[in-house]
């Protein structure tokens, strides 16, 4: 197993060219735009100029039943751009990144159930406050005895001030809001040094189809809306390859709108996607290798009796055996997915590039789908 300590500090010492758009010289300039725009000069999600917001019908049926027990307030308030929430999550502990009021939080806190865990973390005090009153109000609303939320005041790329160990999480969840942070390659270095071997990270957030000039970072609404921090897709590939993440899948996408006229003018020549992604913190090699391995899926997971979607081209129908590459299969087999799944076949022999191309198509993806 890779260090991710090794490659934190590699990460600070990047270059602007390598986290592109990310560094415009004055970071805490930018924490303070973000801490007012999404502290003050929001209301409700319907403030927001973009399309990027989700609303609870993009969810799956499990989750919109949990959803109609939060706390009004704390939905009112929800700026996301997806359901960045994965199944088998049972007695796990997970970190909600940018949680905000705390939609996301409460939905897992339910969904790890009175043995699991849930650490939220944000830097808007405004928006902590509402998810810490009803602490309480969730607790007694799914049966628990006490709560199982943390709620941390912090940086998302500084997890080490907050105490967050070292291979001590099992997912990591976060919902549009990476892009607002100003060092990225430091967050998602934090990330993975948090996440246990075989954990995953599982998030949606704002890309861009270019790389997008640093002086928009200037403007609070650009930055507010996710559109001034979103990073070009194959940038955010590059940067997780730099900190050893060689495969990292695509689970859904859907376009963002620029709505207001005002935003359109000022960013509308680039072109923008809310995007669910799923990495691993696993060894994997940076191409799809071919091992003779087949994956079934036993039908197992919550929720999920007939199929499961890895991402957006590895559907796995129920008991029907599906060949996969060598990376698919470490997926399944040494996250905690291992015991919804069969791996016939090892990695003894060789056959050359395996062909991942999209063998059923299928139209969104599973529970972590943009809208």
């Amino acid at each position: 197993m890779r260090s991710y300590n090794k490659y934190l500090k590699r990460s600070i010492n990047m270059t602007e060219d390598t986290q592109t758009n990310t560094c415009c010289g004055d970071d805490s300039r930018v924490r303070d735009d973000v801490r007012e725009y999404y502290g003050e000069t929001l209301k409700s999600s319907t403030d927001l100029r973009t399309t990027a917001c989700c609303s609870t019908s993009a969810m799956p049926l499990h989750l919109r039943e949990t959803a109609a027990l939060l706390h009004p307030e704390v939905t009112e308030r929800f700026y996301g751009c997806g359901s960045p929430i994965p199944p088998a999550l049972a007695g796990a502990t997970v970190l909600d990144l940018g949680c905000g009021t705390g939609r996301d939080v409460y939905l897992l806190s339910r969904l790890v159930g009175e043995q699991g865990h849930v650490i939220g973390v944000d830097m808007t005090a405004a928006q902590l406050a509402v998810a810490e009153r009803h602490r309480d109000y969730h607790a007694t609303a799914f049966g628990h005895a006490c709560s199982n939320v943390t709620l941390l005041a912090g940086d998302l790329a500084d997890l080490d001030a907050l105490g967050i160990a070292d291979d001590s999480v099992d997912v990591v969840v976060s919902n549009c809001v990476l892009n607002l942070v100003p060092d990225k390659a430091r967050a998602f270095a934090q990330i993975l040094r948090v996440l246990k071997p075989g954990g995953e990270l599982y998030f949606s957030d704002v890309f861009a189809d270019r790389r997008l000039p640093a002086e928009l970072m200037r403007d609070p609404v650009l930055l507010g809306e996710c559109l001034a921090g979103a990073l070009y897709v194959e940038d955010f590939r590059r940067l997780l390859g730099a900190l050893g993440v060689a495969d990292a899948r695509v689970c859904a996408r859907s376009p963002i709108d620029l709505t207001d006229p005002a935003v359109e003018q000022r960013i509308g020549f680039a072109r923008f996607e809310s995007i669910t992604w799923r990495a691993f913190k696993l060894p994997l090699e940076d191409r799809c290798e071919d091992y003779g391995q087949v994956a079934t899926y036993l039908g197992t997971l919550p929720h999920q009796p007939h199929a499961f979607d890895l991402d957006d081209h590895h559907h796995f129908e129920t008991g029907r055996p599906l060949p996969v590459c060598g990376n698919t299969a470490d997926m399944l087999g040494a996250s905690r997915y291992a015991g919804h799944f069969r791996i016939d076949g090892d990695k003894q022999r060789h056959f050359g590039l395996f062909d991942c191309a999209p063998a059923t198509p299928t139209a969104t993806g599973t529970g972590g789908a943009c809208c």
